[in-house]
């Protein structure tokens, strides 16, 4: 039995989840926890994915392996290899205004059509600015920018600072593509938003260091990787033995969509902490309201996204407040009848990225006597959720994507009243696979694809498909107390 192995390193934890590479039956896994914040010693993610493989019995056996990490984190190196200051993650907003102040140089519609995105603060560029703006002596030493899954990955080769081999730093298109200073299309950096970002002098910018990739202005890239492309372990370590195949790595999104076996058509919803929409297509998307991000895929495709930030936790706050479980909060919500009888929630309890308003509050419309019920309620909470996300799917759609299903995933996801209530939102067939850790096992179908030169075809087992049963008197209401609103 040849076993290959996929790592995802989350913004909580890190898991290993190692496979058959024939039938991509799980064998083995492991876990172990990240610290929280939204600043984080990258030494920790190291540790973490040591305790994580030994968890999961080790490598010894394994041909080949893969990292799938949170996308858009900072981290920044020396010329020796060092990690200069924590990494900021993507829920690090402090680098907000640094975005405002290069859409204000760069201009949106500049930044949709060179790197496929409007950057936010989530995004490393903007964490760059910031970084030149607050820290400066720190942004002067930055010899080379990494994100979370090619730091790992340079690690575990047997790369740092005991081997500071700065040039074997590799990334793939996805995970750059979250950058905005990469071009999904052309698939190259655009090294000159680098150079504005850090403030570097613009001389140092000419065209053979724009061209290649070699230093610019002082700052060193990852080389970019295509979805089959491999290194190796290059000095052998206990957990890492030498001559182990390294596939390219991915950003989360990429390879749960990887995980899933998502391909062009294939709309995914995902409802976690906070929820994301993505659709795998060979469209390349360039929004410059900021809406959709046009992010590249892992396999040679493109991955427009949207994330909202309300999702599972208004159903925990809801089921809550009404004192019922999650079983019990289901069995409510498909007793009340499509619509909740008016009553709609417009979830913004924490503000909302998709759409941009980041001081909005929630807001419950149209109670009466009668439509003010505990199942129209617990109703009302899964269709506002639901309906946010449609809006999400809506945007990616405009952007000449074509979606033939939606793949509902995340914890959520195995609510019966979501499925059901989804089906009658979404204007798509929905399928609900069954739940696991699709960015590992993205990571694992990575590594496979390296180790064999060919991707492979594992089979997803699905859950439930609820009938189609699109409702669209759902979104019309939830539409017109949002645009009432807000």
């Amino acid at each position: 039995m040849t076993l290959v192995a996929g790592v995802d390193s989350s913004t909580q934890s890190c898991k290993v989840v190692i496979r058959d590479l024939e039938s991509g039956t799980v064998v083995r896994t492991g876990r172990a926890t990240h610290p929280e914040g939204t600043e984080v010693d990258p030494e920790n993610w190291w540790q973490a994915l040591l305790a994580a493989v030994d968890d999961a019995g080790g490598l010894a056996d394994v041909a080949a392996l893969a990292v799938g990490g949170q996308q858009h984190g900072m981290v920044v190196l020396d010329a020796e290899g060092r990690v200069i200051r924590p990494a900021l993650l993507w829920n690090d907003t402090r680098s907000a205004p640094a975005a405002a102040d290069l859409i204000a140089e760069v201009g949106a519609h500049e930044f949709a059509e060179r790197t496929g995105s409007v950057p936010v603060a989530s995004f490393t560029l903007t964490k760059l600015r910031w970084l030149a703006d607050t820290e400066p002596q720190n942004a002067a030493r930055v010899a080379a920018v990494a994100l979370p899954h090619d730091w790992l990955t340079w690690r575990l080769r047997g790369f740092g600072p005991q081997n500071p081999v700065l040039a074997e730093l590799v990334t793939d298109r996805s995970d750059a593509s979250g950058t905005s200073y990469f071009n999904p299309v052309t698939n190259g950096y655009d090294r000159e938003l680098l150079v504005i970002a850090l403030r570097r002098d613009p001389a140092a910018a000419n065209a053979n260091a724009i061209a290649e990739n070699t230093e610019n202005a002082g700052v060193l890239l990852p080389t970019v990787l295509d979805p089959a492309e491999s290194r190796t372990v290059v000095v052998g370590s206990p957990a890492f033995p030498e001559g182990l195949v390294v596939g390219a790595g991915a950003g989360d999104n990429a390879a749960a969509a990887l995980g899933l076996d998502a391909r062009d058509g294939d709309a995914v919803v995902s409802i976690g902490t906070s929820g994301t929409v993505f659709a795998v297509t060979a469209t390349p998307a360039h929004d410059e309201t900021g809406t959709v991000a046009g992010f590249a895929d892992a396999s040679g495709a493109y991955l427009p996204l949207v994330a909202t930030l309300n999702a599972a936790r208004i159903l925990d706050s809801t089921s809550a407040l009404l004192g019922v479980d999650h079983a019990e909060f289901a069995r409510l919500a498909l007793e009340a009848q499509p619509g909740s009888d008016g009553l709609v929630l417009v979830p913004y309890f924490e503000g909302e990225r998709t759409p941009n308003l980041p001081g909005a509050t929630a807001t419950l419309g149209g109670m009466t006597l009668a439509s003010t019920t505990r199942p129209n309620l617990a109703r009302a909470t899964i269709e506002g959720l639901l309906c946010g996300l449609a809006d999400g799917l809506e945007a990616i759609l405009a952007q000449g994507v074509a979606a033939r299903r939606v793949l509902l995933i995340g914890g959520a996801a195995q609510n019966p009243a979501v499925g059901a209530i989804a089906a009658q939102v979404f204007d798509l067939p929905v399928v609900v696979p069954q739940p696991a850790e699709y960015v590992a096992a993205g990571a694992a179908a990575q590594a496979a694809w390296a180790l064999t030169g060919s991707r492979p075809t594992w089979p997803i087992a699905m859950v439930s498909e609820p009938p189609r049963d699109y409702r669209p008197l759902i979104r019309e209401q939830y539409s017109a107390l949002a645009r009432s609103r807000y």
